[in-house]
């Protein structure tokens, strides 16, 4: 990208939508609006008559809607894309969750549906999504690979109470890579998983359901007192901080509504800090593609206490803030291409459990 300001292609069936948005890029005095799209299919054209360096695109709009414009985009026109969701209904956000599998950089919630009146209380996050788009490292954008480790056999100890746990940190391009990831991952795994993704409440209880049809690993929505076993998932709740502590027969996760951290609620630093606390050396901290530095000091707690840290490689991240921010701050046992994390979580999951 130049070093000229950015320049962006707003795609949107609304006329009041294009007009606010257009305003909001426009003077934010860092990106300037290439020009403007009715639906997917006039996007398409502009594309090509334009050449934008970034693109908001619309989740629905009529004759050609925003994931069928995304897929021709990233096939034959890659740039970066930040997706507009109204994502007020379970197919809206099946829809805003797909975009990011298919390659969108990041989605803004509309504040109050398809035309969104208000829709300036919202932009200095759609600012923050194509400052990020604009930084984005689209080699790090690809499909999940399919699983390669075998799945649980008849003396699996998943499901037993967990005595090692592995904590993962992501952000933005995080869906994408934490799918990569999970699918790789065995439901055989003698941890517990548990993923902080910085998502929208309404948004992380269909993820994990995602995940969940996608993976070996039984995946689930992190809830209130959930005993923590091997062999299995949890994604923290947006808006809500997961952590760990010892409960009666063993450790549970509690959900808790202080104060973001880094401005975001779920914390990965405060969940990392937890695990610290109760695991020890039985835990895996990974920290994957996010703006930020959220989980950089959370993995110095992890290695302070004699686990291990599995920190994603800047070619293969999408945004290199979080895994840049924990390296330097904690260091790490493994710095690996996405493509090899499961492997690495693996073989460090095997080492914390004969030095706990």
């Amino acid at each position: 990208m130049s070093s000229e300001k950015p320049r962006v292609l707003i795609v949107d069936d609304s006329a009041f939508m294009r007009r606010m948005i257009a305003q909001i890029v426009e003077e934010s005095g860092e990106f300037e609006v290439a020009g403007t799209a009715r639906n997917g299919r006039d996007g398409l054209r502009q594309i090509d008559a334009l050449d934008p360096d970034l693109i908001t695109l619309d989740v629905d709009m009529p004759e050609l809607d925003g994931l069928g414009a995304l897929e021709s985009i990233m096939r034959d026109t890659p740039r970066p894309v930040v997706m507009l969701s109204a994502g007020t209904t379970r197919s809206g956000q099946a829809a805003t969750l797909r975009a990011l599998e298919l390659g969108a950089i990041d989605f803004v919630l509309k504040p109050s549906g398809p035309i969104s009146l208000d829709v300036t209380r919202v932009a200095e996050r759609l600012l923050d999504a194509l400052r990020a788009a604009a930084s984005a490292n689209l080699d790090g954008v690809r499909p999940a690979s399919p699983n390669e480790l075998e799945a649980a056999g008849p003396e699996s100890p998943a499901f037993s109470p967990a005595t090692n746990v592995v904590a993962i940190a992501a952000s933005t391009g995080g869906p994408r890579a934490l799918t990569a990831v999970l699918t790789r991952l065995p439901r055989s795994l003698p941890a517990a998983v548990l993923i902080v993704q910085h998502m929208p409440a309404g948004f992380t209880k269909s993820f994990a359901q995602r995940l969940n049809l996608a993976c070996d690993m039984r995946v689930d929505h992190a809830e209130q007192g959930d005993r923590l076993t091997h062999g299995r998932a949890y994604v923290a709740p947006g808006g809500r901080h997961l952590l760990v502590r010892e409960g009666a027969s063993g450790p549970v996760l509690e959900l808790d509504d202080g104060p973001s951290r880094w401005g975001v609620r779920p914390a990965a630093d405060l969940l990392f800090e937890s695990v610290a606390a109760v695991f020890g050396p039985a835990a895996v901290a990974v920290v994957l593609t996010g703006m930020g530095r959220d989980g950089a000091e959370g993995t110095r707690f992890v290695r302070a206490a004699g686990g291990r840290a599995v920190i994603q490689d800047r070619a293969t991240s999408t945004i290199y803030g979080m895994p840049q921010a924990a390296l330097q701050l904690a260091g790490a046992d493994r710095v690996s291409p996405l493509a090899e994390i499961s492997r690495a979580i693996a073989e460090l999951v095997e080492e914390v459990r004969h030095v706990s």
